[in-house]
């Protein structure tokens, strides 16, 4: 990334180690201009009317002001502000209220940094991101726990559309999707705002969520 591109980042983790190691890390990329910290949800709201950041990564669990919380305050303050959560195993029930809050992404904890600074890059660029470990994960607690019977789409999903989401769910660009598929990036993205539309998902994040929830996918 050039100079102009460089990030901005804001670290909102109750564990002081753990946020100094990743700032460590990250403080040594390239694309990195500036990180900034916040030890729970409400410190980072209170400071988020002075500081410009383009991407956060978010604790869920936190003293004070959860993840969940922190984020729905964030984005009303700031809805272009892109969000990705850092997770853990066991928070599974979040995923949905951060999904809905209006997250981009999700990356497990236990993830190596190569990991984290795809995320960022992904999502700085516009794209979502969902480590392919986590969507595992979901998907076999989803199996072990049982749900309720799948919902049924607002209109029949056509075979092309069940394709193009089995790639998106895989983390896949629209432009990515279309070389893969030899098809054009206009014919993707008049899929995806399909699958949207007949869903009922606002995002892509949320589209992922439900093709999982609704056993749409096998990963």
């Amino acid at each position: 990334m050039k100079d102009s591109k460089k990030l901005k980042l804001y670290i909102v983790d109750d564990h002081k180690l753990f946020r100094e190691g990743l700032k460590l890390l990250l403080s040594t990329q390239d694309f990195v201009h500036h990180i900034y910290e916040a030890s729970n949800g409400r410190e980072f709201i209170e400071n988020l009317s002075f500081v410009d950041c383009d991407v956060v990564l978010m604790d869920i669990e936190m003293p004070e002001m959860n993840g969940v919380e922190a984020t729905e305050k964030a984005l009303r303050m700031r809805p272009d502000l892109k969000i990705i959560v850092l997770s853990m195993y066991g928070d599974e029930q979040y995923y949905y209220k951060m999904v809905d809050a209006g997250v981009k992404g999700f990356v497990l904890k236990n993830s190596g940094i190569e990991k984290v600074i795809e995320a960022i890059r992904k999502v700085a660029a516009g794209e979502n991101y969902f480590s392919e470990e986590l969507l595992m994960n979901i998907l076999n607690n989803m199996r072990d726990v049982g749900k309720s019977e799948p919902e049924a789409p607002d209109n029949e999903i056509s075979e092309r559309e069940m394709e193009i989401l089995y790639h998106v769910c895989l983390g896949l660009s629209n432009q990515e999707i279309a070389d893969k598929l030899f098809i054009s990036k206009r014919t993707v993205d008049k899929h995806r705002a399909n699958l949207l539309s007949k869903t009922g998902c606002r995002n892509t994040a949320a589209l992922v969520m439900y093709a999982i929830k609704n056993k749409m996918i096998d990963i």
